[in-house]
């Protein structure tokens, strides 16, 4: 049997080419996304572990930022000699360091990344553990000069003697390059300005006798673990006091989210390709034994038992995994150095030399690929193993479509309908957490429902589909109409490829577009002001660019937004961390708001903050209520609600309440902060177009912000929506790629199923062009099936999420059909596209051979 296996599986092995395809993405996309996650896990561990020093004390960790609020929280720089003193302690240092700072050269271009990480001006000091060295020029003497680091000054074509330009918070400030550094590692991307100490406390910092952190060296013999304890015998409690590896620890924490999002988007493709693919392995299994009947019956015939028959199919299958596992890791390899490479476009700089592949990754690339190819042989082998010895006697077909497609029309409607009550639980529930619990629920289950019932919407679709085929295309399209109908079971898997991904463009789209609609209302609804000034990024900017615009002729009232966040302990015990928003007094001449109970006056006043009507009933919150609150740095107060809103949003995330504060309230909890946002009016007397072409001239040497009317801040929002449309759109293309190959597949087996047949059509008058014809309208009717399919489910997701979103104030439905029409016609072609080769393949037929054909 085993002989007969492996002859089977070579014999055969043109026909489970493109079923070897689908395994390798999804192994690819896998090991792909393991090593790239390893290989800049293991870069950044190698740096934090070298950079970090013995002990680092910096400030207590508070209330958390959920945005950025322009504040640098900082410790004494005399606790740098006060340590210093203690036994065990070989050194000290003051670091001075503020991420995020705009840097500009001569040409008023910004130096280093626009995106991703950060730019650093910091202190220069050289230890051990210092990231860099210096590899030409000299130290900074001095509040005119800086070093730069190598890799930014190569990529800004900067060089010593050039001058840069610092927009810091306490003002701008320029320096002259006297030194070029090298990073000692895999530079991670950031670009780094070192100032002398003093110049870095004061024009950066603001603060002359204050640090962001110190670093603490220890003394030969003296454990990290025994400094730490001999510092906060000194220091107590009031401050955060890390080891070498608890630093590092730390700093990875912080790159686990990013590195996370790249690793389950990259494992979201996988779980596409893996999904689309079993519908192409059960297809073809399915297909090849059906075509094998003769050839199985034989065996059975001459002794072997439905085990043996069973075993036999699984072991091609999984012959099948591990070639498309073994191919799929190394091109997971390839993928991973293309991340590497695109990453090094984006800024962050890793090395495909360092690459690492470790144990789990080959692991879970088998795993996957010797599962999936399993798992998806295992019914065809089933149905194998219950082909009779008498089969070898005639020319039948294993599957048949009774009692099977009856079993599934009870699966199919079980799971449909708990489906759709888990999606009308979702759309009549007043809680987002629950309400997306019950959507996830309703996706899945209404999937598999649609997968499950999938043939038995076939016949009556695909009557009315091809209904024009026999009007318009004669004899031929009734042909290519019946075939796609002769086998229900098989028309179904082969569109539920193309279902799955047009299903998810469906939905995603759908939300997207109710997304914008709703923050286009919202914007018209409550933006009154003629231009916002911001940063592209939504960092804070220093006040020297607020500044700028109050000077600028023609801008009449100018208001300051500013972020604080703040721990809030309301009336219900619930303890709750959110971010509240700052504003001038003069609100109301820059935003248009709906209060439900008070007015901006009540609002605004000190220690008042103002929330959503919503969370505030929720939360048993009232007009007068005083809510104990927590700032920054430990900072308490009582803060009394002067105002409710009626705006039909809560917030978002990390500014649940949707709440706000008068910015002088939020100066004196959180002093240092830097403004968000500036909302300018044009003056009684000045032109609003003026106004712009004046705000834009003021704020050229400040490249970090943009000058936004209502329409560009709608644009704004446009463009953040649609990075995560991309991200659709390139699942669909992953999806579509492989329900074309499943397309393509089930054509090409069917054509091989058919040759007797299609050898008498010829015989009798079928030209080559009706043939190709009839094999297209066959893969085109498919594929508008499964895109129909496809949409119908995405429709149905997109409303579920829509009653989501509507919970966090977006309210707007809207249904991109632009985008529904493209699918349908996309479809059309995927069709044509995937006929191609079999249409082909099928008119080079020999007559005469194919009549003869068993």
């Amino acid at each position: 049997m085993l002989r007969a296996t492996l002859r089977s599986f070579f014999a055969h092995k043109g026909r489970l080419l493109l079923s070897m395809l689908a395994i390798l993405l999804s192994v690819a996309f896998v090991s792909g996304s393991l090593i790239f996650s390893d290989t800049v896990s293991r870069t950044f561990d190698r740096l934090f572990a070298s950079t970090s020093a013995d002990v680092t004390i910096a400030p207590k960790e508070d209330v958390g930022e959920s945005l950025p609020t322009g504040v640098v929280r900082t410790v004494p720089a005399s606790l740098a000699e006060r340590v210093g003193a203690l036994d065990g302690v070989a050194g000290t240092h003051v670091d001075a360091a503020v991420e995020n700072i705009t840097v500009v050269d001569d040409r008023n271009e910004p130096v280093g990344p626009t995106s991703g990480a950060p730019t650093i001006a910091t202190n220069w000091y050289v230890t051990d553990r210092s990231p860099v060295k210096l590899t030409s020029g000299r130290a900074p003497r001095g509040p005119g000069e800086a070093l730069l680091d190598r890799n930014t000054a190569d990529k800004a074509k900067l060089g010593i003697g050039d001058t840069l330009t610092l927009l810091a918070q306490p003002g701008s400030f320029r320096v002259e390059i006297v030194g070029i550094a090298t990073f000692r590692t895999t530079n991670p991307g950031a670009a780094l300005v070192f100032l002398d100490t003093p110049t870095a406390q004061t024009k950066v910092l603001g603060r002359p006798g204050e640090a962001t952190s110190i670093s603490v060296d220890a003394a030969d013999g003296v454990s990290d673990d025994t400094l730490k304890q001999r510092v906060a015998a000194e220091l107590g409690d009031a401050y955060d006091l890390k080891t070498a590896d608890e630093q590092a620890e730390s700093d990875a924490a912080q790159l686990g989210g990013f590195l996370d999002v790249i690793k389950w988007v990259m494992l979201g493709f996988a779980g596409i390709a893996v999904l689309v693919g079993i519908f192409l392995i059960v297809n073809t299994f399915s297909m090849l034994i059906a075509q094998r009947t003769r050839e199985l019956g034989l065996l059975r015939a001459l002794g072997a038992d439905r085990r043996q028959v069973r075993r036999s199919v699984l072991t091609e299958a999984v012959l099948l995994g591990l070639v498309g596992s073994t191919l799929g890791l190394a091109a997971g390899v390839g993928l991973a150095a293309g991340l590497i490479g695109l990453m090094s476009a984006f800024g962050m700089n890793l090395s495909a030399a360092e690459m690492v592949v470790g144990p789990a990754t080959p692991v879970s690339a088998y795993a996957v690929g010797l599962g999936v190819t399993f798992l998806a042989a295992y019914l065809p082998a089933r149905r194998a193993a219950r082909v009779s010895p008498m089969a070898a006697l005639v020319d039948a077909e294993v599957q048949g479509v009774g009692r099977p497609l009856k079993v599934r029309a009870v699966a199919g409607s079980l799971m449909a309908a708990a489906g759709a009550a888990a999606l009308a639980g979702c759309a009549v529930s007043d809680r987002t957490a629950t309400a997306s619990m019950l959507l996830g629920l309703g996706v899945v289950l209404t999937l598999i429902a649609t997968i499950v019932a999938g043939p038995l919407l076939v016949r009556p679709v695909i009557r009315v589909l091809g209904g024009a085929f026999p009007k318009v295309f004669g004899s031929v399209g009734r042909m290519s109409q019946r075939n796609a109908l002769r086998n229900p079971r098989r028309t179904g898997a082969t569109a539920a490829a193309l279902m799955v991904g047009l299903a998810l463009v469906g939905g995603l789209s759908i939300a997207s577009a109710s997304m914008t609609e709703s923050f286009d209302n919202q914007i018209d609804k409550t933006l009154g002001a003629d231009f916002v000034v911001q940063n592209s990024n939504f960092m804070p900017f220093p006040q020297e660019i607020t500044e700028k615009v109050k000077a600028v002729e023609g801008a009449g009232t100018v208001v300051r937004q500013r972020f604080a966040p703040l721990a809030l302990t309301l009336p219900d015990g619930k303890r709750v961390e959110s971010t509240a928003s700052g504003y001038d007094p003069k609100l109301d001449e820059a935003a248009n708001i709906t209060y439900a109970s008070g007015s901006t006056a009540t609002a605004l006043a000190a220690d008042s903050i103002a929330m959503d009507v919503a969370y505030a009933t929720e939360h048993r919150v009232r007009i007068g209520s005083v809510l104990p609150a927590e700032f920054p740095g430990g900072r308490k107060a009582r803060l009394t609600v002067g105002a409710l809103t009626d705006m039909d949003q809560t917030g978002g995330p990390g500014m649940e309440g949707a709440l706000f504060m008068g910015l002088a309230t939020v100066e004196k909890y959180l002093p240092g902060g830097q403004d968000a946002a500036v909302f300018v009016n044009a003056a009684d007397s000045s032109a609003t177009d003026e106004l712009r072409t004046g705000l834009e001239a003021a704020l050229d040497p400040y490249p970090q912000v943009q000058v936004r009317d209502q329409a560009d801040y709608k644009e704004l929002i446009r463009q953040q929506i649609a990075v995560m449309l991309y991200l659709v759109y390139a699942l669909l293309g992953l999806a579509i790629v492989i329900a074309v190959l499943g397309v393509v597949n089930t054509l090409a087996l069917s054509v091989v199923e058919r040759t007797r047949e299609i050898g008498l059509l010829r015989a009798i008058g079928l030209s080559r062009v009706q043939l190709r014809r009839m094999i297209r309208l066959e893969s085109v009717v498919i594929a508008v099936f499964g895109a129909l399919l496809g949409l119908a489910l995405g429709m149905v997701w997109g409303v579920a999420v829509q009653q989501v979103l509507a919970l966090e104030g977006l309210t707007a439905f809207a249904v991109p059909w632009g985008t529904v029409i493209a699918v349908v016609v996309g479809s059309v072609v995927v069709g044509l596209a995937a006929a191609v080769l079999p249409a082909f393949r099928a008119s080079r037929m020999n007559v005469l051979a194919a009549i003869a054909h068993e």
